[in-house]
């Protein structure tokens, strides 16, 4: 009993981010009431009510590390054959009508555990509880594959209801010419990369820092050898004040001399629990106003992320009758004109946040709102087939691009990575295809330092692409706030448009409180940090060659550095090993992506 003791402490608390665990037992004997008594039992009825939705809530984790710390006590196995159990009885409960005692139960739980804050558990019930259940009823997929997506217990590729393929066009791809060099002295673009903003509005500075909630610096006062918030921002699980954004974006208005800003989402903050869409709207509303205000005669290139819906992640798709997104994607295209978008981008917007528009003579760029591949958005496991024909959108613009000598660049919230496997392996191959069109590939949403380098599905060490996954400009969590500039090949006639070089500008948070007044660093440069001639895919994966051959240097030692915005951070052989396959693995479940790295 000491394992589903835990197991249900653990789900509750992960599910509504908390990040201080205690396996504080209740409902002790839940699993024996559950296949001991009858589905007509009560007791037992509201134990799987309980249960079902703490692992369901659990699926809408935005913060992957600390769901991951959260379920580091837990044998996967466990929690699988837990999952198992648990959706089939949910189901029954849903088909006979019998989930009328929900509330009371979650309320029950909200009340006993004296270590979650009861608004934000209470929040967390009414915001997800109704999403749960339509889902769960309408979902085509059987008990073990929504265990496999919910808790990846099986691989998705086992479920014939998860694949699918883009059709391509009937067109031979063209012969592969990798990006050269400029001729010395071509015109280049400077182009400025925000992501991951995360305003808190109701940060307070000397507040508590160190908090059981999911997002801290927000009330209370520290208790005796504890630090408050500090007023320009903290390290702890906090979001940015708006007074910090304002600052670092008037530094990149005085100092940085930029073209255009691929600009990929993320502006609310992290209290998941009580967001409303007016809140949402009004975080999206004020930056962009900001962002208007301070680049008056710039134009921004947006994607949508997921913190934008409410509930957070969850963006349903046109077969969901009961929820809708509209709200959303109407305040989207408005501010996004406002950014600097043509007007004629507003039908796409509107219908599902993403578009394209001509950047530059001969540049594209496609926007895609990758929450339609996203493993946290639960409506895709009602229709997880590219539900929007985004995807199958998207190739036909690459085609018309390849037809009329365009190049393209790609922005989005989500990494391609971090999709469902589908959508990721789907994309791999439109990026294979398109491979002398795709010149540059930009996302965010990890907050951290990342790139992912794409491979020929044939000749699987031949690089074709790479993606970069921009840092963040909050600090939540454990990070300095940061942004980037890229050089782009450019602006003249056949110019190849890839990133040439970028670099990275970081906010050194303990300095800047210390001393009470902004500080910037210059952190990396990266063709001379990591001594590259070009940043060319060829070049990349050369670059992750040189650091899988000494894991444990001083190379790869600054890669994690730089992973972590130049916060002090352990990372030991096994974390460097981990870090190294991400950044070779641009498909999720993938499993051979990083057979090279030496296990040892």
């Amino acid at each position: 009993m000491e394992v589903t003791s835990r197991l249900l402490v653990v789900l509750c608390f992960a599910t509504i981010y908390i990040t201080t665990i205690e396996t504080r037992s209740i409902l002790p004997d839940s699993t024996d009431l559950l296949l001991n008594n009858s589905p007509q039992d009560e007791e037992g009825k509201l134990i799987d009510n309980n249960v079902n939705s703490y692992r369901h809530r659990l699926e809408h984790s935005t913060d992957i590390q600390t769901l991951r710390w959260a379920l580091r006590k837990l044998n996967a196995d466990e929690l699988c054959e837990f999952c198992d159990i648990m959706v089939p009885v949910i189901r029954i409960l849903i088909a006979t009508n019998q989930t009328e005692h929900f509330d009371s139960v979650l309320m029950f739980v909200c009340n006993e555990y004296k270590k979650i804050d009861v608004d934000v558990c209470v929040g967390a019930v009414h915001l997800y509880k109704n999403s749960v259940l339509e889902i769960i009823a309408m979902s085509p997929l059987n008990n073990k594959g929504l265990c496999a997506l919910a808790f990846k217990c099986e691989s998705q590729f086992d479920f014939p209801l998860l694949k699918w393929n883009v059709t391509l066009p009937n067109k031979p791809k063209p012969t592969p010419r990798p990006p050269q060099p400029p001729t010395a002295g071509s015109p280049t673009l400077t182009v400025l990369h925000l992501s991951d903003i995360h305003v808190d509005f109701a940060y307070k500075p000397g507040s508590i820092a160190d908090c059981p909630d999911p997002l801290c610096c927000r009330a209370g006062q520290p208790i005796a050898n504890q630090t408050g918030a500090g007023f320009w921002g903290d390290f702890r699980n906090c979001d940015i004040p708006f007074w910090t954004v304002e600052a670092l974006l008037k530094r990149i208005v005085e100092v940085e001399k930029i073209d255009f800003i691929y600009y990929t989402g993320d502006l609310p903050p992290h209290n998941v629990w009580n967001q409303s869409r007016d809140e949402q709207l009004y975080s999206i509303n004020t930056i962009n106003q900001l962002l208007v205000t301070l680049f008056p005669n710039k134009t921004f290139y947006s994607a949508v992320g997921n913190h934008e819906a409410a509930p957070c992640n969850m963006f349903p798709t046109p077969s969901v009758r009961t929820d809708n997104i509209t709200w959303l994607y109407q305040s989207l295209a408005d501010n996004w004109i406002k950014l600097g978008l043509p007007a004629d981008t507003r039908d796409s917007i509107v219908r599902g946040a993403f578009y394209t528009v001509i950047v530059r003579p001969g540049l594209r760029l496609i926007s895609l709102n990758m929450n339609y591949c996203a493993e946290d958005n639960f409506w895709l496991f009602i229709n997880s087939t590219d539900p929007l024909n985004q995807l199958q959108w998207m190739v036909d613009w690459l085609q018309y691009a390849e037809d009329h000598g365009e190049k393209v660049h790609i922005i989005g919230h989500h990494p391609p990575s971090s999709c469902l496997a589908a959508f990721s392996w789907n994309y791999y191959k439109v990026v294979n295809r398109y491979e002398n069109t795709i010149a540059g590939q930009f996302f965010g949403h990890v907050h951290s330092d990342e790139f992912t380098v794409f491979y020929d599905e044939i000749d699987q060490k031949r690089a074709v692409s790479v993606a970069y996954i921009g840092p963040s400009v909050t600090t939540f969590s454990n990070l300095n706030p940061g942004y980037r500039i890229f050089t782009i090949d450019g602006d003249y006639s056949n110019s190849s448009y890839w990133a040439l070089d970028h670099r990275t500008v970081i906010m050194n948070l303990t300095e800047t409180n210390i001393q009470n007044t902004t500080i910037f660093h210059e952190e990396y440069n990266a063709r001379n940090a990591y001594e590259m001639k070009n940043l060319f895919p060829n070049d990349w994966s050369e670059f992750l060659e040189r650091l899988q051959n000494n894991i444990d240097g001083p190379l790869m030692k600054l890669v994690v550095q730089n992973h972590r915005k130049s916060v002090a951070y352990e990372c030991n052989h096994n974390c460097r090993r981990a870090l190294l396959c991400k950044l070779k693995s641009a498909r999720s479940e993938d499993p051979h992506a990083c057979d090279s790295i030496p296990p040892f």
